[in-house]
């Protein structure tokens, strides 16, 4: 088995790190700065969000396509991409409906399951509440940068 990493980082995570007016910077993008492929890891489905947000900011603060394609491809260097296999997917789901979460919070689920797969040793994200709730055993875990 490998070591485990030391910092997650969340969607919300990344998407403060890009962009210098939001009060979350300084925090977010510290944790970026520091990451490499051996301490820090993210979802797969975290590029495809980058991404998305990213090129459709609200509020005028849309990034050109490329620009968000060039955020992905640093995020992608600077730390190791979590890809969860069908049976993950399905295990996560079967779970996240035995605990009775229903809605948008199935993607936070998946995320956690791929914080589990690295074993991180911290979990950061802007939206503790929702990751404590899908993962009370990992509360200690999860925090703001």
């Amino acid at each position: 088995m490998n070591a485990p990493i030391a910092a997650f980082l969340d969607t919300s995570v990344l998407i403060a790190a890009s962009d210098a007016a939001d009060p979350r910077h300084p925090g977010s993008r510290s944790l970026l700065a520091a990451a490499t492929p051996a301490t820090a890891a993210c979802g797969a489905h975290t590029l495809a969000e980058v991404y998305a947000v990213l090129s459709r900011l609200p509020g005028g603060k849309k990034v050109r396509p490329e620009y968000a394609g060039l955020l992905v491809e640093q995020i992608t260097a600077r730390m190791t991409v979590v890809p969860l296999s069908a049976e993950d997917y399905a295990a996560t789901l079967r779970e996240t409906a035995r605990m009775g979460l229903a809605g948008g919070i199935v993607f936070d689920a998946l995320l956690l399951a791929c914080a589990r797969k690295v074993d991180a040793e911290r979990i950061y994200t802007w939206n503790v509440r929702h990751f404590r709730m899908v993962a009370p055993d990992l509360a200690e875990r999860i925090v703001t940068p």
